[in-house]
């Protein structure tokens, strides 16, 4: 499988959205995601703006689904989202009602295992529950606040190899990844790469961060996208 960039546009307005997801498809970014606080602010509507902006780019919609897990999927879909995620730590009726919205609708489900205590076997339960992808995820607050603690923080490179072993569908990392372990996650065995905070978005006010952020997103592109094939087990 090709190495796939995806951008998380976890921003609070529109306009601001749509402006950063343009600038990274120039730069050769492959999906957008429409991260939880755009959802939050924006909801469906953001959703559709950025479909009709972009009518032929992959948009995964952050909705870190815990229940109503039909209607959610559903109604994203219908909005232009070709992704939808549901936490593995969701009760698992809510997790098949995700992965049948999927099918009946054309989306793809991702399964995403934060605050989970055993996070491959997490993984392995989302792949038997029919998920499509694993997004392995250390999350925003829990990085936070173990770092405040004077702790090493934790990031997703600790497990990685493990989740992907364990799994025969695509995994994506997120959580508080450096360029430089971003670059590094196709040779982890996992081909989706994400860039949000704090490499594209200003990680303490949900802004698009400072600087020269087009040929640095289009420097990432070109190292991710120039690492060639990642084994999958189920594309092979």
């Amino acid at each position: 499988m090709k190495p796939i960039v995806q951008i998380s546009l976890d921003l609070t307005n529109i306009d601001e959205a749509l402006e950063t997801a343009a600038m990274a498809m120039r730069a050769g970014v492959d999906w957008l995601e429409a991260g939880t606080p755009l959802i939050l602010a924006e909801g469906l509507h953001g959703v559709r703006r950025l479909r009709e902006n972009f009518p032929n780019v992959p948009i995964v919609a952050d909705l870190k689904t815990m229940d109503g897990g039909y209607l959610e999927a559903e109604m994203m879909a219908k909005a232009g989202a070709t992704h939808v995620v549901v936490m593995a730590r969701a009760h698992e009726e809510t997790i098949k009602c995700v992965v049948k919205a999927g099918r009946d609708h054309g989306v793809k489900v991702m399964g995403d295992n934060l605050g989970c205590d055993d996070m491959v076997e997490a993984a392995k339960w989302l792949e038997d529950l029919g998920c499509d992808y694993i997004i392995h995820h250390i999350g925003y607050d829990e990085r936070r606040g173990i770092a405040a603690a004077g702790k090493r923080m934790p990031s997703p490179l600790d497990q990685l190899r493990e989740v992907v072993a364990a799994v025969n569908i695509p995994v994506q990392a997120v959580g508080g990844l450096s360029l430089e372990q971003a670059i590094q996650c196709p040779a982890y065995g996992a081909p989706l790469v994400v860039l949000g905070a704090p490499l594209t978005i200003d990680a303490d006010e949900f802004k698009t961060a400072s600087g020269d952020l087009e040929s640095s997103l289009r420097l990432i592109c070109e190292k991710i996208h120039a690492y060639g094939d990642v084994a999958v087990k189920s594309l092979a």
